[in-house]
């Protein structure tokens, strides 16, 4: 069944455009419906790939049929494109929905030349596989409507919540932006440990892996809290008991705070550092 949704143009056609793209088209959205735009004939030909979209290399075009658009392009180039886009707003007044970590809503209003309806999102990596987590935040120009349909476009790779300040998207950043990073590091550290102890690189691979694949469907799927989880495998005096005592020595969460606390804080440089540019 064809979900029924506004034209929607992609500019920029890079992984995540493609993982947005893939998730819509799963879900039932009408290819004819979407466009993407991209100077890269390659790019164009990949999103071809997925399902018969329009696509063009040129953003006008994409944009001339829109009513929502997908703002996919590196944070570098953000201004340039914007600013080239907003003499084609004359006659149309499309929700935008920004993908660019740093740029904040009030730099892109005023390169769009103002008083645009922004929703910026910050979606993890997972999203290439539909497992994402983003963030929303709209600013005041955006509808109740346009609300829905920016939450409906971002649920189609995983979950989206929704942040009243903006601000809050640099924590979001530290959280699950960086996030699946954390878990990498966390599995090849489990799987160096198990290749230390003499399981051969295969089988230390394999059940790390798997083990980290169970706990986040047992984390995500039984209801129960990750602190409630713990215990619940955590047996007096057993060898996970032992295991967390060492990282609970080692100050394990004040680690992971201060971490966050840095990826948080250089959120907001790289967002300076953007807008000064």
């Amino acid at each position: 069944m064809l979900v029924s949704l506004p034209t929607i143009a992609f500019i920029g056609g890079g992984n995540m455009a493609a993982s947005i793209l893939g998730g819509l088209i799963a879900s039932g959205v009408d290819p004819s419906r979407l466009w993407a735009s991209d100077p890269n004939p390659e790019s164009l030909t990949a999103l071809q790939a997925l399902a018969p979209i329009n696509t063009t290399a040129n953003n006008a075009d994409a944009i001339a049929a829109a009513d929502i658009v997908v703002l996919a392009v590196k944070p570098q180039i953000m201004a340039t494109v914007a600013k080239a886009i907003a003499p084609l707003l004359t006659d149309t007044q499309p929700l935008f929905i920004s993908i660019a970590a740093g740029i904040t809503s009030a730099s892109l209003d005023q390169w769009l030349g103002g008083k645009q309806a922004i929703v910026r999102c910050m979606p993890n990596t997972p999203a290439l596989v539909q497992t994402g987590a983003t963030a929303l935040f709209a600013n005041n120009q955006v509808s109740d409507l346009q609300r829905q349909q920016a939450q409906h476009i971002l649920e189609a790779v995983g979950i989206a919540m929704w942040v009243e300040q903006e601000a809050e998207l640099d924590i979001v950043t530290a959280v699950s932006g960086s996030g699946p990073a954390y878990f990498f590091l966390v599995m090849e550290a489990m799987q160096a440990a198990g290749r230390e102890m003499g399981l051969s690189a295969e089988v230390a691979e394999k059940l790390t892996l798997q083990t980290a694949l169970g706990a986040a469907k047992m984390a995500t799927q039984g209801g129960v809290d990750a602190a409630e989880l713990r215990r619940r495998v955590t047996s007096p005096n057993g060898t996970t008991e032992r295991a967390l005592g060492i990282f609970e020595e080692g100050d394990l969460r004040g680690l992971f705070l201060s971490a966050l606390t840095g990826a948080k804080l250089r959120s907001e440089e790289l967002a300076k550092e953007l807008e000064d540019n």
